[in-house]
């Protein structure tokens, strides 16, 4: 396939928005044009391309996908050879608590200057609640076996549990700490966690997934 020819990703490497979405487009061995962003410098290609500005952002034949689990669904319609998206229902409604009240209570705790009316250990306090809840969950996956739920959710945990690693682990999480050290050990989170160039308007991306 001509480097032409593929949808264009853009993406920054350490965003756990775009991190789900390099999941599921590796999963899905959808090959796509990584553009890799950075965030204080971002160019006009992106800004023309993004109607938020934010990473993810998927533009491909049919027109522009946004946001990061839009992604995700979209490449897995397209191959979803391990069943992410054979799921309960209830899984949809573990994501959206995960990307509302989790995320707020997430960032509230580790960019804690930027809200100065918030009480971080409090923030932090609501964003175990979400875990704890999770903890009792899951059972190795968050449900038989692994789904879009587990890897949507998985990059805003490691970005939690890496605000202060000690802490984190010594909270009575167990099934959500198991979880997450096998997310963080295995081939695919590695898989996408290449550190990626950043991409020059008038220069190529990066083919990601690369041939196997």
């Amino acid at each position: 396939m001509n480097q032409n020819d593929i949808p264009i990703f853009y993406s920054f490497r350490r965003c756990p928005y775009a991190i789900r979405a390099r999941l599921a487009l590796a999963m899905a061995r959808v090959q796509v044009d990584l553009r890799e962003v950075v965030l204080r410098d971002k160019p006009d290609a992106f800004l023309q391309t993004s109607p938020s500005g934010t990473v993810p952002c998927l533009q491909h034949a049919e027109g522009v996908i946004d946001e990061s689990l839009d992604v995700m669904i979209w490449a897995l319609q397209q191959h979803d050879p391990e069943g992410w998206l054979d799921m309960p229902a209830e899984g949809w409604d573990w994501i959206a608590r995960c990307d509302g009240a989790f995320k707020t209570a997430l960032d509230r705790t580790k960019y804690a200057t930027r809200y100065p009316d918030a009480d971080p250990q409090a923030e932090r306090a609501k964003a175990m609640a979400f875990l704890q809840d999770l903890d009792q969950q899951i059972d190795g996956w968050v449900f038989a076996h692994p789904t879009i739920a587990d890897y949507a959710i998985l990059p805003f945990v490691r970005q939690f549990a890496f605000i202060d690693k000690a802490q984190f682990d010594r909270e009575a999480i167990p099934q959500v700490q198991a979880w997450l050290a096998g997310f963080l050990g295995a081939q695919a989170f590695a898989d996408v966690m290449g550190k990626y160039p950043q991409w020059i308007a008038g220069s190529d991306g990066i083919v990601f997934p690369g041939t196997p």
